[in-house]
């Protein structure tokens, strides 16, 4: 006679262990979509806000992770859509010279950059796929769109970065 074993598949609803588990997802979103460090500080603590006071059911990890994702998207939306942030000049792109972005390595800031310079439907999927490792299927499920629709903004912004890191190399 089999026994019956009941298994706990919710999640934990305990907000700080989701920000313990997620925050570095939730960051560097945040920042690869809002491309200053202040801003990202406050879109990382208002998902993390709003998801303290809704706490959404989630039905299994990758629903929560999906959950935090494209709250995480929208809020950098309403972040980088404000009338603030469309009439401030962000020192730190425009410069190298204060050190914003700096990782000592040139490579890294120079592709980090022309990532920073994508539009943001090709600069998520790229983030998403490479930064995050998810499939195609589970980026395709996270923003609601084809599976098709990802490969090709994939392609397009890698077409996009090579043309960049291209005429970064060569002056073009």
């Amino acid at each position: 006679m089999a026994a019956n074993v009941a298994t706990d598949t919710t999640v934990t609803t305990d907000t700080a262990a989701v920000v313990a588990r997620y925050q570095g997802l939730v960051y560097s979103i945040c920042l690869t979509h809002t491309r200053s460090r202040s801003d990202a500080d406050d879109a990382f603590q208002e998902v993390f806000m709003t998801y303290h006071r809704k706490q959404p059911v989630c039905s299994d990890e990758e629903h929560l992770k999906a959950w935090l994702i494209n709250t995480t998207l929208t809020t950098t939306r309403r972040v980088a859509g404000s009338a603030w942030y469309k009439r401030v000049v962000l020192l730190g792109m425009a410069e190298d010279e204060a050190g914003f972005f700096r990782s000592g390595v040139e490579e890294y800031d120079t592709l980090f950059h022309a990532l920073m310079n994508l539009p943001e439907i090709y600069r998520t999927v790229i983030h998403l796929f490479y930064v995050e490792d998810l499939p195609i299927g589970r980026i395709a499920v996270v923003l609601r769109i084809e599976p098709g629709a990802v490969k090709m903004r994939l392609a397009r912004g890698r077409l996009m970065l090579r043309e960049a890191l291209h005429k970064e190399d060569y002056g073009v």
